[in-house]
């Protein structure tokens, strides 16, 4: 009969055996607060441009419109990340909405969209993501803001 073999108990366990979701320790919480954002800035930026150059040529005009727009996003990114963990449901939900309609319209104008359908795209995202958000914070709450049990 085969056994399974010793292994040693380091690293492969959690940092909190209570709590079934801590994966990674506190140190790599905190790199991922920027290092995140950081990323998901960059690949927008990129997005952003690429839509803005129109399969044209890229250059450092295009490139700095890429970084200042990565820059833009990953700082609001950060600050809502911070800011709205801390508010009520609603409003909570509101700011993810209004982000998510903001980035979504900034991106389908750079496509050479007209504003109006730009607008029309971003309020219909932010809608979809305020009714998401909201039922996520609607059951995952108490009316006071704190985690369910």
């Amino acid at each position: 009969m085969a056994h399974a073999a010793p292994r040693s108990r380091g690293p492969v366990e959690r940092t909190d055996p209570t709590d079934p979701t801590a994966l990674f320790g506190p140190r790599a919480h905190r790199a991922a607060k920027v290092a995140v954002p950081v990323l998901i800035g960059l690949v927008y930026g990129y997005w952003a441009a690429a839509n803005r150059r129109d399969a044209g040529p890229v250059t450092g005009w295009n490139l700095l419109f890429g970084f200042l727009t990565a820059l833009a996003f990953a700082l609001v990114f950060m600050a809502l990340l911070a800011l709205a963990p801390k508010l009520r449901r609603e409003m909570h939900a509101v700011l993810w909405a209004a982000f998510s309609g903001i980035a979504v319209g900034f991106l389908f104008n750079q496509s050479d969209g007209s504003v109006l359908r730009s607008t029309a795209l971003g309020l219909v995202v932010a809608a979809g993501v305020f009714a998401m958000m909201f039922y996520r914070f609607y059951t995952h709450e108490d009316a006071t803001g704190h985690p369910a049990t």
